[in-house]
């Protein structure tokens, strides 16, 4: 090993080899769950670069691990700048270095933003179906925020085979809103439309998807989600308190969703406890853990860089045997003492 190298995969690659992967991508995520709920990861918090001079953007860093079969090591960093959408370029960007397990040397670099997005997708979707029994139906579905995220999750529900009656879109522009909704029929055949309001996209939906940049609860009137409405709370902060307090709340990974005023900390801060706590999203999958009845059902995904390792490990792999992965040899010149 005098002379490592370094495989690089652009994001035409990945893009092209996601298209076809989606079933794949649901099969890691669960996996990936079932090994985080066992102890075989290692996924630390979650390390915040912030701007005095642009407080609403951030770059984080998600270092993470995974054990025995194919174990490997790396990190996710990721750019998030919400005033990019002014100048009509995306969110988010990132890169995943993924490192050898045994030496720490770097292997691969991979472009990351789509790796994030189906991930988070694949997250929320599983969590769909658990929460529903498999059952895999929805009259309605409303989708709160219509970027990114919210196009891939409604790719992911397609994937899944969900038989959906409608979907109704709500963004604070409406532009994107309307861009959605087309978007969801053309691609989908999904029966859409715009909501003039949060309220009536909200209203009598199966499932509501919350998918913004929102910093601070605005839906917080304790009624706003009807008992029988499941929420993918997939942008963390959309909710009030009191809401999470009267609801079954289920978790990729309960200490991480702690913090940073997500809405789940939020309510643990007013109320003193974790009562609301019903669990993790693994241990509903195992049948751990039964959810309350008569209230609505929350799952609140923090995100978890093991996630985005081990879809990483599975996009390089995919790319070396199509002969898609550009190799840069001897990036490390000389590995000997």
């Amino acid at each position: 090993m005098n002379n490592m190298k370094l495989g690089v995969v652009s994001g035409e690659t990945i893009a092209e080899i996601l298209s076809d992967s989606y079933i794949q991508i649901m099969r890691i995520v669960r996996e990936t769950y079932l090994l985080h709920e066992k102890g075989i990861t290692n996924n630390p918090d979650s390390y915040f670069l912030r701007f005095n001079d642009k407080p609403e953007a951030r770059i984080i860093a998600l270092p993470a691990a995974i054990k025995g079969v194919g174990a490997v090591a790396g990190i996710k960093w990721i750019a998030s700048y919400p005033k990019n959408l002014e100048k009509n370029i995306q969110r988010a960007s990132a890169i995943i270095v993924l490192n050898d397990y045994e030496t720490g040397y770097p292997f691969a670099l991979l472009e990351a933003s789509q790796i994030s997005a189906c991930r988070t997708a694949a997250s929320a979707v599983l969590a769909a179906n658990t929460l529903s029994n498999d059952r895999k139906i929805a009259k309605k579905i409303a989708f709160i925020g219509t970027g990114v995220i919210a196009r891939k999750i409604a790719d992911f529900f397609h994937a899944e085979n969900w038989d959906i009656g409608r979907v109704v879109a709500y963004d604070i522009t409406s532009h994107d809103a309307e861009k959605f909704a087309l978007y969801v029929n053309d691609a989908h055949k999904y029966q859409s439309s715009v909501a003039e309001n949060v309220t009536d996209a909200m209203d009598d939906a199966d499932i509501i998807v919350f998918a913004t940049n929102a910093g601070t609860p605005y839906i917080t009137a304790p009624d706003a989600i009807k008992n029988h409405q499941i929420v993918l709370n997939i942008s963390l902060r959309d909710i009030g308190p009191e809401i999470i307090l009267r609801s079954s709340n289920v978790f990729d990974d309960v200490e991480h969703c702690m913090k940073a005023n997500t809405s789940p900390h939020l309510a643990e801060q007013i109320s003193g406890g974790r009562h609301f706590v019903d669990g993790s999203l693994a241990a509903l999958i195992n049948g751990d853990i039964q959810l309350r009845k008569n209230c609505p059902v929350i799952f609140s995904p923090f995100g978890l860089g093991v996630l985005d390792l081990a879809v990483a490990a599975y996009l390089h792999q995919r790319a070396e045997k199509s002969g898609l992965c550009h190799s840069i040899p001897g990036f490390f010149p000389d590995m000997t003492r």
